[in-house]
């Protein structure tokens, strides 16, 4: 996909998504930073039906170690994976305190170092509470990233520096949305629904589905 086109996708998408932020509900860097590491294999939905009970009382990392492993593993079971995200909680809470004071890093490196936080949760933690320009690659922009054909990366990593790459710095960050609200309504894992979507002329995915059914009527009609 040429630029041109690359450009005609985000005016589409912002046409469409502009108004939409992060799906999880924070206050502060801190509350966002265990909010992502809470959405690890689990939907924003219900990880703020968790974190609106456990923050009214352990939203700051001195509050967040007045309970121990076990405490904060049973009030945030319904994530899943709850022993090893209660463990990583409670380190990274520590490193904050010993670290950085209590406050939330503002960098890639300095969050990365982290226990439990990869490249996905520092860089939603960079672009929605400090507003540094970055692309969060989760399964929906890797998903639909690669479909529309601004990416082409076999992992995650690969997807996130074409995307650097390939799109305008000052849309990375609004960007990372579009395309994740893109993948939860209408390009979807199974059976998306390409019928609707306003990308299908662009859509190197659709494209491709559109030239190979042709070509079946083609060979259909010579039998």
């Amino acid at each position: 996909m040429n630029k041109a086109k690359r450009l005609q996708v985000l005016e589409i998408l912002e046409e469409y998504y502009g108004d939409e932020k992060c799906g999880l509900n924070f206050r502060t860097p801190f509350e966002l930073l265990i909010a992502t590491m809470l959405s690890a294999q689990c939907t924003d939905v219900r990880v703020n039906l968790v974190t609106a009970e456990l923050f009214k009382e352990y939203n700051t990392p001195q509050k967040m170690l007045t309970l121990n492993e076990g405490e904060l593993r049973e009030k945030i079971k319904t994530c899943g994976l709850s022993n090893t995200k209660a463990k990583n909680i409670l380190i990274t809470c520590h490193k904050l305190l010993e670290d950085y004071g209590g406050e939330v890093p503002q960098t890639l490196e300095e969050l990365t170092a982290l226990a439990g936080v990869g490249r996905k949760t520092a860089n939603v933690v960079m672009s929605n509470a400090f507003d540094v320009p970055a692309i969060a690659v989760d399964t929906h922009v890797f998903r639909v990233s690669k479909r529309i054909g601004l990416a082409k990366g076999s992992n995650v990593l690969q997807v996130e520096k074409e995307l650097m790459k390939n799109l305008p710095r000052e849309y990375w960050s609004r960007a990372h949305h579009w395309i994740i609200w893109h993948g939860r309504r209408l390009c979807t894992a199974r059976a998306p629904k390409c019928g609707a979507c306003p990308l299908g002329e662009l859509c190197e995915d659709y494209i491709k589905k559109e030239k190979a059914a042709q070509k079946k009527q083609k060979a259909a009609k010579k039998v």
